[in-house]
């Protein structure tokens, strides 16, 4: 309500009339008067040296060219970026879906800081991301930038950083949509609305996905209670971008989602929802400076299912949780080729689960977790250019917390068994990052980088323990604070104006690093593991020719966990592959007629820590084509998995689950500037 009440009262300002620019874009000279307002919807410019760290950018064309259409198939074009498990927003429990880089391993929690317009996007009791509640439409470009620590929200960039901002008309257009229906049978429905008001613009927009989806399930080990990964997801958003002033604009968001699905069995449903809201101020003139307020709140609920009696064992009836934040950051015009950045950041996550346990397919008792985690964030940050050398360095203090952390257990009738309170933690963690760029010519330039980082725990890895069938995984409330380090080097090369080359090796290093590890064959436990050590390579392509564009990437990473006198002491982490790679083409002959392919490998992985349990290697072909009709209107195709591979995701125990099938999408787009 806040957040519409200050939109509202920014609106006169927006709807005065002026001269009109894109969306992104800076006025001319003719138009720099004082009387020209321009109004972005962007965040502050990066720093000078921000060149120092690896970074992939995916813009808002390539993300509507994927062959699924979803966000997390954009987010596959840098290699080495992995969610979890190998299964997309569509089969996978959204409480799984945590991005990881470098081969560093995790478990369901995002060891990847996740931001749109700013605004962190791991859930605040699982620190999974949302993906079907994100809707690709929506997002005008992705950076993924490798590396530890990122200023502000810097504490849980332990793996790198995605940072998403929104689509505004200058990259969507006045209207856009999307009709398509499977060979299966699934449906998905997309719509946006971007009208200009004045000084400012607005952006509507809505995604429902819905069908019968895939067996999950191979042939061989199919029985009457196996199910397909059914699924019915929906999104919707609204977003106003408002002058206050020549140099300073407001920008709100409001979004909500819902995401159901059935997983391997019938009756096993699980679904999550949620609402956000933003706030944020920027200003872009002499002292910059950027105020963001954000709100979420998530619920979560799950019946899992015995693959042996395909009774229940257990219903995660909810899982409220909320998350709520913000930052503060200003740029003082210091001037003598520096920039300078200082910030204060907060965010606060507190939820918990509300389960019944069941005997023989019999509710028979309750139980409840969870807490609230705080963190605090001080960073400065300075990029100094001098010549063709650009160096930068920050600093980051974070004073995080874990409080009210609990597990409580009632019979059927809800008498008091057992009231576990555990004792709080908190303290100050400082992070550094440092980087140099060298111009050495107008095509190369030369780039190395230091840099720290930390993750907390989430809620559910401290206090919520899960079953999936024949594996009980246990909380951990002593579990320490995920601690990074590393180091990397690299080069950016343009050969010719139409080709552009990068290299980078790196030596990273997660101290604590939380991971499950096998007990017995039944039970796992989150633990802190010592170290894990990951270094490697990364190339990335571009070429322009003409009508055809290809760009590639790949990732080469030796990581290994170090726990000396465990068993599983050398080991890579689970999940893990060591070689993942991307290459796509794109062939655009005529205005308005695309035709993509895409290749992506992984590598083999290992579903557990002991590296018994093995993950094949797989490698996907994807395609993209898209010709006008009439009008604004054009027919597109899609194809996912063409040539049909077996994409083993889970292998737990022999029981095996299986990613999603070829299939073939057909419909229409509408696109009005």
């Amino acid at each position: 309500m806040t957040l519409l009440l200050v939109l509202a009262a920014a609106a006169p300002a927006a709807l005065s009339p002026s001269p009109q620019t894109d969306a992104g874009t800076a006025p001319s000279p003719a138009q720099g008067s004082a009387e020209t307002i321009v109004v972005t919807g962007k965040p502050l410019a990066d720093l000078p040296a921000a060149a120092a760290y690896a970074v992939t950018t995916i813009d808002h064309t390539r993300i509507g060219q994927v062959s699924s259409g979803r966000i997390e198939d954009a987010l596959a074009d840098a290699a080495g970026l992995q969610l979890y498990r190998r299964s997309d927003s569509r089969s996978a429990n959204p409480s799984a879906d945590g991005f990881t880089l470098r081969a560093l391993g995790g478990n369901a929690a995002s060891r990847t800081l996740v931001l749109i317009d700013g605004v962190p996007q791991a859930d605040p009791f699982f620190g999974s991301i949302p993906l079907a509640g994100i809707n690709a439409s929506d997002i005008g470009s992705i950076r993924v930038i490798r590396g530890g620590g990122s200023g502000a929200f810097g504490s849980g960039a332990v793996a790198g950083t995605i940072d998403m901002t929104s689509a505004g008309p200058a990259e969507r257009g006045f209207l856009d949509g999307e009709v398509l229906a499977d060979n299966r049978g699934d449906t998905t429905v997309s719509a946006g609305l971007a009208p200009r008001l004045g000084n400012g613009f607005a952006v509507v927009s809505g995604r429902w996905d819905r069908g019968p989806g895939f067996w999950t399930t191979p042939p061989g080990q199919r029985v009457t209670a196996s199910a397909k990964a059914r699924y019915e997801n929906w999104s919707a958003s609204a977003r106003g971008v408002a002058a206050l002033a020549p140099d300073v604009e407001i920008q709100g968001r409001l979004s909500f989602f819902g995401d159901n699905q059935t997983l391997r069995f019938k009756g096993a449903d699980t679904g999550m929802s949620g609402e956000d809201a933003s706030l944020r101020v920027v200003g872009h003139g002499r002292w910059q400076f950027d105020v963001l307020a954000y709100g979420q709140f998530r619920n979560f609920n799950s019946e899992t299912i015995s693959s042996s009696t395909y009774l229940p064992t257990l219903n995660q009836t909810g899982t409220p949780s909320s998350g709520f934040g913000g930052k503060v950051e200003v740029r003082p015009p210091v001037g003598g080729g520096h920039v300078l950045r200082l910030g204060v950041d907060w965010r606060q996550v507190e939820g918990h689960t509300e389960e019944d346990t069941y005997t023989k397919g019999v509710v028979s008792g309750h139980r409840r977790a969870g807490g609230t985690n705080t963190d605090l964030g001080l960073y400065a940050e300075d990029a100094w250019t001098i010549g063709i050398l650009r160096l930068t360095a920050g600093a980051r203090a974070d004073r995080w917390g874990q409080r009210d952390g609990e597990y409580r257990t009632w019979t059927l009738g809800w008498s008091p068994l057992l009231n576990t309170n555990y004792a709080g933690q908190s303290g100050w963690t400082g992070s550094f990052r440092g980087g140099a760029v060298v111009q050495a010519t107008h095509r190369l330039a030369l780039r190395g980088s230091a840099y720290t980082g930390m993750r907390q725990p989430t809620l559910n890895e401290l206090y919520r323990s899960f079953t999936v069938y024949p594996v009980t995984t246990q909380a951990n409330a002593t579990l320490r604070n995920e601690r990074l380090r590393g180091v990397e080097g690299g080069i950016d090369w343009q050969p010719l104006p139409a080709v552009t080359l990068g290299v980078t090796g790196f030596v990273n290093e997660i101290r604590n690093a939380i991971a499950n590890i096998t007990i017995d064959a039944t039970t796992q436990m989150r633990q802190n593991v010592p170290a894990v050590h990951a270094h490697g390579v990364e190339f990335s392509g571009a070429v322009k020719a003409g009508t055809v564009s290809l760009t590639g990437s790949l990732a080469w990473t030796i990581a290994r966990m170090s726990a000396p006198g465990q068993a599983y002491d050398g080991l890579r982490p689970a999940q893990t592959p060591r070689l993942s790679a991307s290459a796509s083409a794109v062939w655009t002959p005529r205005p308005h007629y695309v035709l993509g392919l895409t290749v992506r490998h992984v590598g083999v992985a290992f579903e557990d820590n002991l590296a018994t349990a093995a993950l094949p290697a797989a490698t996907t072909l994807g395609a993209f084509a898209s010709a006008p009709i009439v009008g604004p209107v054009s027919l597109v195709l899609r194809g996912e998995n063409l040539t049909d591979v077996t994409v083993v995701t889970r292998n737990s125990g022999g029981t095996v689950d299986v990613g999603i099938p070829r299939t073939i999408w057909a419909g229409i787009r509408i696109a009005v500037r």
